[in-house]
């Protein structure tokens, strides 16, 4: 999910309704990013971009008109302005402007300052929509006119969601509805504190995983990245120097996953020093160390592959167990 900090403060402002402009349908230009948006507050603070401000005229006055009213555009980019805009051809774009009430917009707001999940689901006029937020999508502001149809979405955004990616995609739902559907993805940040080649491993993981990789290997460097944490983040602490129990003292008042390396021993005392310095029980219980799912693991590229097993294990959840020997619905 790209940088929405700025949508979401347009967002989060007023109680009146904000616009957003979407693309509804589009061709040509390439490989371009989903989840693509642009807000208009009823201040007239603007947030978010379409397709590089390449059609920045026509969005910014649809957004205008779409606060009282939705609308829809065609909007064309000739092959010149595409390249120089940083897209990879010429194309057009059926661009969706509609009204926000000030709760769907609030829930999206916070979701994305938050680091969660959030879709957004309206109807392909423009004339209602929902949003839908948390790690499972099980928050709903908002309706498209009927329960069914507000069922149907909330169905489908969280099929979506099993994909684990962002992803726009304009859909007849099974209630008959005709809706576009933005679905926001957060981009897990990882932060590694410490060298070796666990550490290296753990940049290759982030790198299949499409994940932000950060390696901190100073304390205030970490402390800082982790203070930073949406609850899409994951720390693993390498470095077993004392020092760095502050790290994850920082982290226990935040959010994220908070994982740590070491031996059982290392795993004892570093958990009698946090005791002492006031963290409780409960607390502790957010930190997983020794970190990672018991896959046998014996090198440090199979020690990274365990590691990151369980932040997706305890993101989604679940209790790791084989497939085979699963009875829910695969991939759910």
């Amino acid at each position: 999910m790209s940088d929405l900090t700025e949508v979401a403060d347009v967002l989060a402002r007023g109680d009146e309704a904000r616009a957003v402009v979407r693309v509804l349908d589009r061709h040509g230009f390439g490989t371009v990013e989903p989840g693509q948006l642009l807000v208009a507050g009823a201040d007239g603070a603007l947030g978010g971009v379409l397709l590089h401000g390449a059609l920045d005229d026509q969005a910014t006055a649809l957004a205008k008109d779409a606060r009282d009213r939705p609308g829809v555009v065609e909007a064309h980019v000739a092959e010149d302005e595409a390249v120089a805009a940083g897209l990879a051809c010429a194309g057009g774009a059926t661009l969706l402007g509609h009204p926000l009430a000030a709760a769907p917009a609030r829930a999206l707001a916070a979701a994305f300052a938050r680091g969660v999940p959030a879709a957004l689901v309206s109807r392909a006029d423009g004339s209602a929509s929902l949003a839908i937020t948390g790690g499972e999508l099980d928050a709903v502001e908002g309706s498209l006119g009927f329960a069914a149809v507000d069922g149907a979405a909330v169905a489908h955004a969280r099929r979506l969601l099993r994909r684990g990616a962002t992803v726009t995609e304009r859909v007849t739902l099974e209630a008959g509805a005709d809706v576009l559907v933005d679905l926001w993805i957060p981009v897990p940040t990882m932060v590694v504190v410490g060298p070796g080649a666990i550490a290296d491993a753990l940049a290759a993981q982030a790198g299949v995983l499409g994940w932000t990789y950060r390696r901190a290997d100073t304390l205030a460097e970490a402390d800082a990245a982790v203070a930073a944490f949406t609850d899409a983040d994951v720390l693993v602490l390498i470095d077993h120097d004392p020092a760095f129990d502050a790290v994850l003292r920082t982290g226990l008042q935040g959010r994220g996953f908070l994982g740590a390396l070491g031996s059982r021993r290392t795993q004892a005392a570093r958990r009698e020093r946090l005791l002492g310095a006031g963290v409780t029980e409960e607390q502790l219980g957010r930190i997983h160390g020794p970190v990672g799912l018991d896959l046998g693991a014996r090198t440090p590229a199979e020690t990274a592959v365990s590691i990151v097993a369980e932040v997706l294990a305890t993101r989604s959840g679940r209790d790791p167990s084989a497939l085979g020997r699963a009875t829910g619905q695969i991939g759910a």
